[in-house]
């Protein structure tokens, strides 16, 4: 049996996966800044209700067509709100992850986004 021998530069390609792994984090932090400055808007009911989040899902404003208020229907305006807000979230989500995959090459960052 033979005894393996570590090739030389072991150190330096450690220390170049590490620059590559600060770069990669580096532009992640970069890129989570960018989506959290942005805003995502979704309508429903045919423009009777929309609502604008940040990328943080944080609600920046609804509005809400007056024709849509109906007094004797205010679970359809709360379904539409929440179809709204659901669908602002969810578009936030899906843009997070489609630029974060083009970051990691489509490498699995547990707790990452």
């Amino acid at each position: 049996m033979r005894a393996r021998i570590p090739k030389q530069g072991g150190a330096q390609d450690m220390n170049a996966m590490i620059r590559q792994a600060q770069k990669m984090q580096d532009k992640i932090t970069e890129l989570q800044e960018d989506i959290e400055a942005r805003e995502f808007t979704a309508s429903v009911g045919g423009g009777a209700v929309e609502v604008v989040v940040t990328g943080k899902k944080n609600i920046k404003s609804l509005t809400i067509k007056p024709e849509v208020v109906d007094p004797e229907d205010i679970e359809m305006l709360q379904d539409l709100v929440i179809s709204a807000v659901n669908e602002a979230i969810a578009n936030v989500e899906k843009v997070t992850e489609e630029e974060m995959t083009k970051v990691t090459g489509g490498v699995s960052l547990p707790g990452l986004f």
